[in-house]
């Protein structure tokens, strides 16, 4: 893992020295790790929220962007496993960021190393993405769309020179979301937890029920009254929600998960 010069993707941005769990945070079309600090503040001392660093952003601005999910996952995946002591994992994604802990949740699985459980957030079941062409329209049709999901502070897309740095990264992502197909391999067996937003236009009730089919584990449904960022107004309470989860996991895991040997 130790690779001179360059940012690895897993942030202990407020580390938790005692923890018995942890979560990775894994964040939304053109969001980065800097999303979640408010999150990773908030953690209580017994479970260590990390938040994932995607290539192409931030102090991984230099690194070109997966061209499709299955690179995703594998540059993740390279940074894999974690340091530390070994502790039951719980996976949370928001939007595009729950496809990705989905497909990692697979390949850890299939690895031998499953999470405990994963949380998706604010996206339709794997085999009902949603296709688009957002990703091959015009900039203007880009920051359009992101006026419309509130995915991006109107600061950043009212400035002209961040706006044409910012561009690039969320279209190479949307590409990666509009074009996934739930990759091939076995079926997820871990808990999944599903949490969506009342009166988000980007996922429907049905398309959330329907992650049921995406695990041969327990899957349970959280709404929240909002749209797809519900979780900017609810952050606490989904904070609270994942923090259960992992104390949950803890005491009814001692199987090590993600340790170096």
């Amino acid at each position: 893992m130790n690779e001179p010069g360059r940012a690895f993707a897993f942030r202990r941005l407020a580390p938790r020295p005692y923890a018995r769990a942890r979560v990775l945070l894994f964040p939304h079309c053109g969001g980065s790790a800097s999303y979640y600090r408010t999150w990773v503040n908030e953690a209580p001392w017994d479970i260590e929220f990390l938040a994932v660093q995607y290539p192409g952003r931030e102090d991984r601005y230099a690194e070109p962007i997966p061209p499709d999910m299955k690179g995703f996952v594998a540059a993740l995946a390279a940074d894999l496993p974690l340091d530390g002591p070994p502790l039951p994992t719980v996976l949370f994604g928001h939007s595009m960021g729950a496809i990705v802990a989905y497909e990692m949740a697979r390949q850890l699985s299939a690895a031998g190393a499953p999470p405990v459980g994963l949380v998706a957030s604010a996206h339709p079941a794997p085999a009902l993405t949603r296709p688009g062409r957002i990703h091959l329209g015009s900039d203007e049709d880009l920051v359009r769309e992101l006026r419309r999901t509130g995915a991006t502070h109107h600061d950043l897309l009212d400035n002209d020179t961040m706006l044409r740095a910012f561009l690039p990264i969320i279209r190479s992502d949307y590409r990666v979301a509009e074009t996934y197909r739930p990759l091939p391999g076995t079926k997820l067996r871990v808990p999944v937890t599903v949490c969506y937003g009342s009166q988000d236009s980007e996922v429907d009730s049905w398309e959330a029920t329907a992650w049921r089919d995406a695990t041969g584990g327990p899957c349970e449904f959280r709404a929240f009254e909002g749209g797809h960022f519900y979780l900017d107004e609810h952050r606490r309470s989904v904070v609270d929600l994942l923090t259960a989860l992992a104390r949950a996991a803890s005491d009814r895991s001692v199987t090590p998960w993600l340790s170096t040997p």
